[in-house]
């Protein structure tokens, strides 16, 4: 099929313009950050208040940084949807260029922030293949030792990729220990084949799919082979469809028998011999969330996993504007340098605008 893009242009600069409001919250002006090359004052991640008239004292982060999907995008969108609308305390990292301080999702090792982890209630992680720190893989094993309840997106399955033993936990089995399953491959054809989430029927009254009827995704569905069904709650089955196209028909034959998991919850066992819960979803590419129902079942998650009564239909209208990008990998030199984009830019009354499609 043919896509429209959105009007989107980088200036003469090479930098994509923002959109901006004067209601960005004045708490921003006061983070001070000094882990990398930043501007004076500038933050190094987000934190969203929630207004105080619903305020529920619970504290997520969500943790973006992979080069394929823009979390980078997702996960400032998902902070303000919670926060604003929800209740929920949100700070949002991202993948700092070390040098010269912009948002660079091609920075595999330093996600900035991640000591929020220390008292936070839920933990949301979107990375891919991440090879950080010592002292930033500490609060993630921190976190997870304590059994604390844990949301994985897409590429979280396989969110680290190095050789450190810090903490002597295998880094690299994250996705299969705590999500219950790992990198295998692409089920559909990738950039070609959308997906289409049916609910599995021994679940269909599960709280989590509270007001979710049509979840469709262009990022296409992922194998799954290792996870343990029966220790499982598969919630949705991703059937492959026929192109991206939100109208596509699902694909008749052996690529849909049997349909892959796309979104289950589990237990999983902490490196000190606790258990924890997780919820995971191979669906999660920025664009992804276009669909309604796809922030209405992260939304219902995190009230779940945080021991709250889900709503019956959960508010899941984005608070600011929110054009995303197209997935793609983007290795052109110095693209994200050009692009220059601030952890600011995501603020309270700001959307970035999405890539230009002629980028990728």
């Amino acid at each position: 099929m043919t896509y429209q893009r959105r009007e989107s242009h980088l200036n003469p600069n090479g930098i994509i313009p923002m959109k901006n409001s004067s209601t960005a919250p004045a708490i921003f002006m006061l983070m001070l950050c000094n882990t990398v090359q930043l501007r004076a004052g500038e933050p190094d991640h987000l934190v969203f208040e929630p207004p105080r008239n619903i305020a529920r004292g619970k504290q997520i982060v969500l943790i973006s940084g992979d080069e394929e999907y823009r979390s980078e995008e997702a996960c400032p969108m998902l902070g303000k949807l919670l926060s604003q609308r929800h209740g929920f305390r949100c700070t949002v990292l991202f993948a700092i260029d070390k040098e010269h301080g912009f948002i660079n999702p091609n920075e595999n090792a330093n996600i900035p922030g991640l000591e929020a982890l220390d008292t936070a209630d839920l933990m949301i992680i979107a990375t891919r293949f991440r090879d950080l720190p010592d002292d930033q893989f500490r609060p993630i094993l921190d976190y997870i030792k304590q059994g604390k309840p844990v949301i994985g997106l897409r590429t979280a399955t396989h969110a680290f990729n190095t050789q450190s033993r810090f903490g002597d936990y295998d880094w690299n089995q994250f996705g299969l220990n705590v999500l219950g399953e790992k990198w295998v491959n692409h089920h559909g054809h990738h950039g070609k084949e959308g997906g289409r989430g049916v609910i599995e029927p021994a679940h269909s009254e599960h709280p989590i799919l509270n007001g979710v009827d049509d979840v469709f995704v262009q990022s296409d569905i992922y194998t799954v082979k290792n996870l343990d069904e029966s220790q499982a709650a598969v919630l949705l089955r991703g059937a492959v469809t026929v192109t991206l196209d939100p109208a596509s028909e699902i694909i008749d034959g052996p690529k849909n028998d049997p349909m892959m998991a796309l979104a289950w919850l589990r237990a999983y066992d902490t490196p000190n011999g606790g258990t924890g819960r997780a919820f995971a979803t191979t669906a999660g590419a920025a664009i992804d969330f276009e669909s309604d129902d796809l922030r209405r079942l992260i939304v219902n998650a995190c009230y779940h996993l945080l021991g709250l009564d889900v709503p019956t239909q959960a508010d899941c209208e984005p608070v600011d504007e929110y054009s995303p990008s197209f997935f793609g990998f983007i290795n052109e030199n110095d693209f994200f340098k050009k692009r220059n984009m601030r952890v600011k830019d995501f603020a309270l009354g700001s959307s970035a605008n999405t890539i230009p499609r002629e980028s990728k």
